[in-house]
């Protein structure tokens, strides 16, 4: 299925990946969001179990394994045009995760991957919905 005007919504994970009192994000480097700072994932495959998505994915994108520690969030995530039709409509589990090895390095479609703490945020590209989950998960750490 297509990510553009996809027939139903796509299902998707994001890690919130913390060490001490930084978070982990990678600047997207494909729409949507091309750009923009966010949190480490992307889509599941048929097979895949969500969480094992979550860890390829962080993978994938940062070059770090972590170790998920529980589902954190779940989030609709809508984009429409003008005249209302949907572009993207994407259901997201984000997972509580904490780095285990690895080296960062940004890869397959992030342009870059830091650790940010909680007041670098403010200067960031962020999207509200995923700073609000940032802050919430950096409070529980």
């Amino acid at each position: 299925m297509k990510r553009e005007y996809p027939t139903r919504p796509i299902l998707g994970v994001g890690t919130v990946v913390v060490k001490g009192q930084k978070v982990l994000l990678i600047r997207r480097g494909k729409e949507p969001g091309f750009g923009i700072w966010t949190l480490p994932g992307g889509r599941v495959n048929l097979g895949e179990r969500t969480m094992d998505a979550a860890k390829r994915e962080t993978k994938e994108e940062t070059g770090l394994d972590v170790n998920i520690e529980c589902l954190f969030e779940v989030l609709d995530i809508i984009l429409t045009e003008e005249n209302g039709r949907v572009k993207f409509h994407y259901f997201l589990l984000d997972y509580l995760a904490r780095p285990t090895g690895g080296a960062l390095k940004a890869q397959s479609d992030a342009l870059d991957a830091r650790f940010f703490s909680a007041e670098e945020l403010e200067s960031l590209n962020l999207v509200e919905t995923t700073k609000t989950v940032i802050l919430k998960a950096m409070k529980l750490s």
